[in-house]
């Protein structure tokens, strides 16, 4: 049993969900994990981890966990002496959801408009003929090709998405502002030394997103752990 310990859900055959419950300073190495447990089920995951004597479950003193319900009450019950730090990969996760769902609210206003310009060139028994931009995206081809765009890094970027990246930070100010939200979240994680540069840079990160309106982003906030 190690003092930091990790619990998560993984699939690992046939899309069927297991809990798995390593040690991290053994890096995935021999003797990393403490259980693989089938199913997400709190009650018959709590039983199997149960039966681990107390003395070694009270040794653990720090546990990684996603933010599911579940998985905390877990932690809670089996290991009530350990802090649980919310894993940072899961932190990112809802901030990419954040971003994508704005990207997405644009998409469906997009194909709205699209709808109701079709309609109005059938009424006036004309030829619809559709915005396109410098690459040759409409609008909406634009909203949905810049999907893959946006859960990467700049410097990852092709060519052709550097360019779709000009136009869309150029017609949604908003869809930029979220992506350097994420990214500067990213490179927090990337790129802290210790846990006083983290908090620093989070200050920083915090008023940055206090100056949207983005409510997904301000809920972030509130998930975030920093430990070394």
């Amino acid at each position: 049993m190690g003092r930091r310990l990790s619990i998560d859900e993984t699939a690992l055959s046939k899309g069927e969900l297991y809990t798995i419950n390593p040690i991290k300073s053994a890096k995935g190495k021999k003797g990393a994990i403490v259980a693989i447990l089938a199913g997400t089920k709190v009650e018959p995951i709590l039983e199997q981890l149960l039966k681990i004597p107390k003395l070694l479950r009270d040794k653990v003193k720090e546990i990684t966990l996603d933010m599911a319900n579940s998985m905390k009450m877990i932690a809670k019950k089996c290991f009530p002496k350990a802090i649980q730090v919310n894993d940072c990969f899961h932190v990112q996760k809802l901030a990419l959801e954040a971003l994508q769902d704005i990207r997405i609210k644009h998409r469906w206003k997009a194909i709205d408009q699209e709808n109701e310009q079709i309609k109005q060139a059938k009424h006036k028994q004309i030829e619809y003929q559709p915005e396109t931009f410098d690459n040759g995206d409409t609008r909406k081809q634009l909203l949905a090709r810049s999907r893959y765009l946006l859960y990467k890094a700049p410097n990852n970027w092709t060519q052709n998405q550097y360019i779709r990246s000009k136009i869309l930070f150029n017609q949604y100010p908003d869809i930029k502002k979220a992506y350097n939200l994420v990214q500067g979240l990213r490179n927090i994680f990337n790129t802290a030394t210790s846990i006083q540069t983290a908090y620093t840079k989070l200050a920083h990160w915090y008023k940055n997103v206090e100056k949207t309106e983005f409510k997904a982003f301000n809920s972030i906030t509130k998930t975030i752990t920093i430990n070394y």
